[in-house]
């Protein structure tokens, strides 16, 4: 005869290990009590509370170490922020601060404006908004700029993001009418021209980051989409969307990365011609997410007018965490911001950790030559050459156990084995990481 479900508190009591509100408990206990009682010849309350509360557990959140060598991880957090900029949300939040007051006036002042100042030396854009991430930036500017009337776009750059989060969609809402030029391999600046007409509001070109389109292909230039913008006397808007500030890569030893050769840069977009730039602040540039406005003064004072300016707007602490970042660019200490600094890691040193660990893993590790990737959609179909650790013939089950381990691991499974990238990893955590790795794959 199927057992009686336990009561709820009995449950709840049960469950507590004091890591979990008691009210999260109460409700997987109810959950878990009237699962049993229309199912009594299933599982018992006891182990479905038990697995739920692992569930639940594992979404709490906490420290995770990403050894899958992604730098910019969606899933895991994009991007990693300087010390000092997770300092600086951390005193913001804590303590009042001056986000709407102008301490040399006495009196309420700009949200944001010492990080749009540092916006504007660091772009060259003659004014800036932040607002909280760069699909809130486009379908504000668009929401702004082009309400009711025509946006020209490339065929080739309707793109979808994660999430399935399509550009189309996002144009549609704001009131705004698409005008498709070209094909999705080819449009040329004819293309673009022919589609102007008194109703156009804008030029939009957007950067399809998270993918490649190769062989039969054409696109118009930023430098010829800003001259027959200017011509035509309509805006001409570029959403680049990874933010990488400058082609030059100043902060950098030596000549620009190779895999960065076709990243558009926000400082020569605006040269070419572009009215306005588009793009994150989580992404290349290394900090907080935020969407990113900068160019000429009247539009972006538009922009900033517009009511959904208010519901788009970026968050006090967010906004000090960008403000630290942009110092450290400003200051010329950018190779200090965590994606660049990962991204340069020498590849002496990197090769020394990656030998070590492999040591420490056992027989069955080995240290070849892959690629480490940015990651959130920047620089597709590119990566950072470096080495990785490969453990082959792993137990079963071994990357689902890095999981369960404290902190959680993430690894890459590939059909050739474990691989871990000690690229994305703390050096501090390699000694935990590799004999995390050793027991899972003999486990």
């Amino acid at each position: 005869m199927p057992s009686r479900p336990p009561s709820v508190d009995n449950l709840a009591a049960s469950l507590d290990d004091g890591l979990l509100p008691r009210a999260l408990l109460v409700e997987v206990a109810r959950q878990a009590v009237e699962t049993q009682r229309l199912n009594p010849s299933g599982p018992s309350a006891d182990s479905i509370a038990e697995e739920r509360i692992r569930r639940v557990a594992a979404r709490r959140g906490g420290k995770v170490i990403n050894a899958t060598g992604v730098l910019l991880h969606t899933n895991l957090g994009r991007a990693l922020v300087a010390a000092e900029a997770a300092e600086a949300e951390r005193l913001t939040s804590a303590n009042y601060t001056a986000l709407e007051f102008d301490l040399s006036e006495g009196k309420r002042g700009g949200r944001g404006s010492y990080a749009h100042d540092l916006l504007r030396a660091v772009t060259g854009a003659e004014a800036a908004l932040a607002v909280n991430n760069n699909a809130g930036a486009l379908f504000l500017t668009i929401a702004a700029l082009a309400g009711g009337r025509s946006v020209v776009v490339s065929r080739g750059e309707l793109i979808e993001i994660g999430g399935s989060f399509r550009l189309p969609d996002l144009m549609v809402s704001t009131g705004s009418r698409m005008v498709e030029v070209g094909t999705t391999n080819r449009t040329r600046l004819k293309d673009y021209r022919k589609a102007i007409d008194p109703d156009t509001a804008l030029i939009l070109k957007v950067h399809p980051s998270n993918y490649r389109i190769e062989g039969f292909t054409a696109e118009a230039s930023y430098r010829e989409l800003g001259k027959l913008a200017a011509e035509r006397k309509v805006p001409f808007v570029a959403d680049v969307g990874s933010g990488l500030l400058d082609s030059r890569v100043p902060w950098l030893d030596g000549p620009p990365p190779a895999w960065l050769s076709d990243e558009p840069p926000v400082h020569q977009t605006l040269e070419a011609g572009a009215d306005l730039v588009l793009f994150s602040g989580d992404k290349l540039l290394g900090g907080p997410q935020a969407g990113l406005i900068v160019g000429r003064a009247d539009l972006v004072a538009d922009i900033r007018a517009h009511p959904i300016a208010r519901a788009v707007r970026i968050g006090g602490g967010a906004l000090a965490a960008l403000a630290a970042t942009l110092e450290m660019y400003a200051a010329k200490r950018a190779t200090e911001i965590p994606f660049w600094n990962m991204a340069s890691l020498p590849a002496e040193g990197l090769e020394d950790r990656s030998r070590a660990a492999a040591r420490r893993i056992g027989p069955t590790a080995g240290v070849e030559q892959g690629l480490s990737l940015p990651g959130a959609g920047s620089v597709p179909g590119k990566g950072i050459p470096g080495p990785i650790v490969i453990v082959t013939d792993p137990a079963a089950g071994a990357w689902e156990r890095l999981l369960a381990a404290a902190p959680p691991i993430v690894t890459r499974r590939e059909p050739r084995g474990l691989v871990a990238d000690f690229r994305t990893i703390d050096p501090a955590d390699d000694v935990f990481v590799a004999e995390s790795i050793a027991n899972a794959c003999r486990s």
